[in-house]
């Protein structure tokens, strides 16, 4: 996310070497902590779980993280929705300043796509 550790230790109210224990994977993440996480990163809770696998017949991280009714796509993978990549499209549209760029870009984008897609 291109945040220091300290940084990301100031904004939780932990020392940098507490981070680097949560990273490393020493202290274990607590859903409340997870929460902070997210919201100092300003991701879903979603995002830390996106390269988990759902191998367990329908109790994967979007049933466990109580996203299970939202699941249109018949799975974690398949959701475009649920996936780093597309977060990572949405900032980086919006940090276009300049709106007729950005606008442009959109459209650029929606004519990419096939033709009966709908608006």
């Amino acid at each position: 996310m291109g945040m220091s550790q300290e940084r990301l230790g100031e904004a939780l109210g932990l020392t940098f070497q507490q981070v680097q224990k949560y990273e490393r994977g020493v202290n274990r993440v607590g859903a409340s902590r997870l929460y902070d996480l997210s919201r100092v990163l300003d991701v879903p809770i979603a995002f830390f779980f996106d390269d988990m696998p759902d191998s367990s017949g329908g109790t994967g991280v979007m049933h466990v993280a109580g996203f299970a009714e939202r699941n249109d796509f018949g799975g974690h993978g398949d959701d475009p929705l649920a996936k780093r990549e597309t977060l990572e499209l949405v900032r980086a549209y919006y940090r276009i300043t300049d709106s007729a760029v950005r606008k442009r870009v959109f459209d650029l984008i929606k004519s990419m796509g096939p033709a009966d897609a709908g608006p």
